[in-house]
């Protein structure tokens, strides 16, 4: 149901979240894109679908439901069906001996209303939820993985074993085979897995989701099974169901919850088999801001400064899966406008950007990186975008791109911010043009961040802070932690307060739910131009960037740690070498 904006304006104003100019703005610019506020709002991160709802609750005078944290008992929540709950964005949450109370979206919507009255055949309390919060609780209607599969099993064991190697196209097709992978599938969405590894072994297949980075055991299958999930996943990514000795790529698509998912598939063979890993890509995923990425104060106003340069090159550095290219989509976000040409190419093409030309990258076909990026340049482009500069032709190519007046966006293999110079000189790059190119290297890592609702603060013990004090420069630390304002005085490493998940149903026990970055944004200034073209080592470039104020991704971990974001030894995981 719609707000009342004018209400809207004064409660946002009187909340501190906007100004009168700034929403007036908002407004107008809504008028002219022909768009709701509320949308535009929601789209500039100025408010949450949780202030939405609350202001609609205050607006209606209907109670809010605040369903975040809430565990709903199965025989409360199955009152409702699941496609009625999903189709009306309605949720039974608790029951006593006024009625049932539901959650909605939309409260004045009596229709809804009056059926579920008439299906429960009890009085209905409807309270106003946000969009966000019925998601949640839709994927308490899932049972577990184990449960899921246990009326299956047993079916695809009997279809395997009377299937013959001229039959692998008919057990790709047989339905409990195909239930197998679907389910498969769509447990790893509703988990926000990356990844998918189904690997043989002798007697019998596991499978693991890799949740936040990290790789979970989720179940394990009969070997018998795997040659007929083989053969469905090769039918879905349209590979070559009789080809077993050679690797094979491929992807293929689907739609969970109006959310356009990718699933890049790759197989090879293995002693026991094949083992198939997936990647699951969210293509209609909202592009993040730097600030959402985790970028904070000195790196966040480092980045912003080179990328409103004209030309030159900016990298991205870390290792694989460190969320490279997911910064450089937030920075061609920021240049996205009507008066830049915006051209990629890319391996694969991991989100669709609205006037962007995405081209990927077709090894087989001759159409490389630097095949690819010679073609762009004759596109007119402003900003070109390449997924990874991996050899001496692209990386000389990228030089020339940036010298000759576009701004060159790329990733790159290398440990550090420090070590992007070097390792372009290594790809036989001259040390004077990278100087005078290279405009900023970001250097990140991915930290598991901690799970809001089992949070927990606490000090670090003796051991714990003796070895950080051993392995670290603790005093420079604590000197950048205190001019980013974390903590408003100097105490010691033991008397700070760190915070750490206890482990919840909503992390799974884990501790932590969802990812933040860490970063060190190197700005190539004159003295590190110098420094470069002198061809000197890694270690020399660091020490003279920390000279000159740039911060570490260590230090940077620190103060995300004393910030709540995420533990110590998440830093200390992810930032080891």
């Amino acid at each position: 149901m719609p707000l009342d904006i004018k209400k809207l304006k004064k409660s946002l104003i009187e909340k501190g979240l906007v100004n009168t100019q700034d929403f007036d703005v908002f407004a107008a610019k809504a008028a002219k894109e022909k768009k709701g506020v509320t949308d535009l709002l929601l789209a500039e991160n100025i408010v949450s679908e949780e202030d939405l709802a609350q202001e609609l609750s205050s607006q209606t005078k209907i109670p809010f439901a605040d369903l975040s944290k809430t565990l709903i008992r199965k025989d409360i929540l199955f009152q409702i069906p699941e496609l009625i709950a999903k189709k009306h964005e309605i949720i039974a949450f608790n029951e006593d001996e006024a009625g049932l109370k539901v959650a909605m979206t939309n409260p004045e919507d009596l229709q809804t209303i009056e059926f579920i009255k008439k299906k429960v055949n009890k009085n209905i309390e409807p309270h106003v939820t946000s969009k966000a919060a019925i998601f949640s609780v839709l994927k308490q209607y899932r049972r577990g993985l184990r449960q899921e599969f246990k009326d299956i099993i047993d079916q695809s064991l009997a279809a395997s074993r009377t299937a013959k190697q001229e039959d692998l196209a008919k057990l790709a097709e047989n339905m409990p085979i195909v239930r197998i992978v679907n389910t498969l599938i769509e447990h790893a969405i509703l988990q926000n897995a990356s990844d998918i590894h189904i690997e043989p072994l002798e007697k019998n297949v596991i499978v693991r989701y890799r949740v936040d980075g990290i790789l979970h055991d989720v179940i394990v299958l009969p070997k018998e099974i795997i040659a007929g999930i083989v053969a469905r996943i090769k039918v879905l990514s349209n590979l070559k169901i009789d080809e077993h000795r050679l690797p094979q790529d491929g992807r293929f698509k689907t739609e969970k919850d109006e959310q356009k998912i990718s699933f890049r598939v790759s197989i090879i063979p293995v002693f026991d088999g094949e083992k198939v890993v997936m990647r699951l890509l969210v293509e209609s995923g909202r592009i993040l801001t730097l600030e959402e990425l985790g970028f904070q104060r000195s790196a966040l106003k480092i980045a912003k400064r080179n990328i409103k340069k004209p030309n030159g090159l900016i990298l991205v550095t870390g290792p694989t899966g460190s969320g490279k290219t997911t910064t450089l989509y937030s920075i061609m976000n920021m240049l996205n406008t009507t008066e830049v040409n915006i051209a990629t190419i890319e391996d694969p093409v991991e989100y669709r950007m609205p006037r962007i030309n995405q081209s990927q990258v077709k090894p087989k076909i001759g159409f490389t990186f630097s095949t690819g990026l010679r073609s762009l340049v004759r596109q007119d482009p402003d900003v070109i975008m390449v997924g990874e500069i991996r050899d001496e032709e692209t990386a000389d190519m990228a030089i020339h791109s940036a010298l000759t007046g576009h701004l060159v966006l790329s990733t790159l293999h290398t440990m550090s911010a420090a070590g992007a110079a070097p390792r372009l000189i290594d790809m036989k790059a001259k040390p004077f043009l990278v100087a005078s190119t290279l405009n900023i290297v970001i250097a990140q890592r991915l930290a598991r961040r901690i799970c809001k609702n089992c949070s927990e603060k606490y000090q670090l013990e003796e051991k714990t802070v003796a070895m950080l004090e051993k392995e670290f420069n603790m005093g420079k630390i604590m000197e950048v932690v205190l001019k980013e304002k974390v903590i408003a005085e100097k105490k010691p490493l033991g008397e700070l307060t760190f915070y750490r998940g206890k482990g919840c149903e909503h992390c799974n026990m884990q501790g932590y739910k969802g990812r933040t970055g860490i970063y060190e944004a190197l700005a190539v200034t004159d003295s590190i131009k110098e420094l470069i073209v002198d061809c000197v080592p890694t270690e020399k470039i660091q020490a003279k960037a920390m000279e000159d104020g740039m911060i570490s991704m260590i230090q940077d971990g620190f103060i995300k740690a004393l910030s709540g974001f995420t533990t110590i030894d998440e830093i200390l995981r992810v930032t080891k070498e």
